[in-house]
């Protein structure tokens, strides 16, 4: 089993710690067992997973992003004669 960097873990406790205190509203695994996301209650999701890096070794990778904020419905545009 490879280790991971000091690097690679100090981004992944980052964005873990992004997290603390939210309330989980879903989970899901992947089926192959590769990914998890997690659906916080405000909208933020969390996908934590493994990749391969340019050699072949697995990498843990975990990404948080917050959800689309919803459409105002109206867009104005503005025509020059």
């Amino acid at each position: 089993m490879s280790t991971a960097s000091r690097e690679e873990l100090r981004r992944v406790a980052q964005a873990l710690g992004a997290l603390k205190g939210g309330t989980v509203h879903d989970a899901a695994v992947r089926a192959d067992l590769r990914q998890v996301r997690v659906e916080l209650a405000d909208g933020r999701l969390a996908v934590i997973g493994i990749a391969s890096d340019a050699d072949g070794r697995p990498r843990l990778e975990i990404d948080v992003v917050r959800g689309a904020e919803p459409a105002s419905g109206q867009l104005e545009v503005r025509f020059d004669p």
